[in-house]
């Protein structure tokens, strides 16, 4: 098996307690996994070389929230929030129509260019949700075309009530619960849920998760975004891997948080996009919750794939620091997917990196919206 040494890195950012930041290093890359880090004036030899020339190295970012299954336009709508129009979960409903009317393959061709400029925003690893079909046709075909892309993929059937359930949504949700779930099962690792007045009430948010972990798929939840709600408690209370959102927390939310192994995902994207208040990450890390950020792209409130736009958001709006950014991204994200093999750069971990064309992470928040990715690897293997 072949071997590489990445050398001339001036920082190294490995986001483990045990190494820290490394200055002047190397990693070698062995296959698909990282085979050692250290100073480069120590490194052994390896069959090729490549010197990064001082720049900075940090884990692959880990996109643990994002709807790429999708068609249609929705620029529209985001005009009319900017002047002033609030948003709303309806919206859903346009793109659920748009993505019905969509042929596989240009579904498929979107997905595509929407994975194209997150790893080039540095993104190595990305969820993708279904949740634009709510038919078992539209969930099952989302899917099939969310996992040709990746392993993370999340049965959202409970995005909303499809609308040839408007006037029995009770019938809606033993769909998602019986024939929408057997079907989609199979091609999925998570069900999700939006727990959020105009979408499912706790009650129904409870049943359809609880089917989902009853076939085998791990639970996150929509949680608390456009206003308190009880998603967060549901999240902790059925052991869901992310409560994501998190918007409105109360301090019971806050500590149920706290006590539990479910990871708070952060979305600022989403409230840059629909004027929102930002959720305070600083009292949830002072309370000892582990946070994750996550782009949420969609079409409707959050059409980014950019990480370090996401970065800059937190450090700027809710309280992070350049470094608790950076590990809500990496390691935060890889812990709310529940992988111990990315986030982090350590010996027998995936080889998955990003260059910064910069000396430090500190320049993703410092320098905001410009492009410092300057190469990726993804399972040892350079992409970008």
């Amino acid at each position: 098996m072949s071997t590489v040494v990445l050398t001339g890195i001036g920082l190294l950012a490995t986001q483990t307690l045990e190494c820290g930041d490394l200055t002047d290093a190397a990693v070698i890359v062995e296959g698909s996994r990282i085979a050692w880090i250290g100073p480069a004036a120590t490194a052994p030899d390896a069959d090729e070389k490549v010197d990064l020339e001082g720049r900075c190295v940090i884990p692959g970012f880990v996109d643990s929230h994002a709807h790429l299954v999708f068609a249609g336009d929705r620029s529209a709508e985001f005009a009319a929030r900017m002047s002033g129009v609030p948003y709303s979960a309806g919206g859903i409903q346009t793109t659920v129509s748009a993505t019905r009317a969509a042929a596989d393959e240009v579904l498929a061709a979107r997905v595509t260019a929407l994975t194209a400029e997150m790893q080039a925003s540095g993104i190595t690893t990305y969820e993708i949700k279904s949740g634009y079909g709510l038919t078992v046709r539209d969930e099952l075909r989302s899917l099939q075309i969310a996992a040709q892309f990746t392993t993370e993929t999340t049965f959202l059937g409970a995005h909303v009530v499809a609308p040839e359930f408007e006037a029995d949504p009770a019938a809606y949700v033993d769909l998602v619960c019986g024939d929408m779930l057997t079907t989609c099962a199979p091609y999925a690792r998570w069900i999700d849920v939006f727990c959020e007045q105009g979408a499912f009430d706790v009650d129904a948010a409870r049943a359809i998760l609880l089917a989902g972990t009853r076939a085998g798929l791990g639970a996150r939840v929509h949680a608390n975004q456009l206003r308190p709600g009880p998603g967060v408690q549901l999240a902790c209370e059925i052991g869901a891997a992310s409560a994501d959102h998190c918007t409105h927390v109360s301090p019971a939310d806050v500590d149920a948080l706290a006590a539990s192994d479910t990871v708070a995902t952060l979305l600022p994207g989403a409230e840059f996009s629909t004027r929102a208040d930002y959720p305070d990450a600083r009292q949830l890390l002072d309370a000892g919750v582990t946070v994750a950020l996550a782009t949420d792209c969609n079409p409707g409130s959050s059409y980014t794939t950019s990480m370090p736009f996401c970065i800059t958001l937190a450090v700027r709006e809710m309280g992070m620091t350049p470094a608790e950014a950076l590990t809500a991204a990496t390691l935060g994200g890889a812990t709310a997917l529940q992988r111990k093999d990315i986030g982090c750069i350590a010996v027998g971990m995936r080889a998955d990196l990003a260059v910064l064309d910069a000396p430090s992470p500190v320049h993703l928040a410092y320098r905001p919206g410009v492009g410092l990715i300057s190469a990726v690897w993804k399972d040892g293997q350079r992409v970008r």
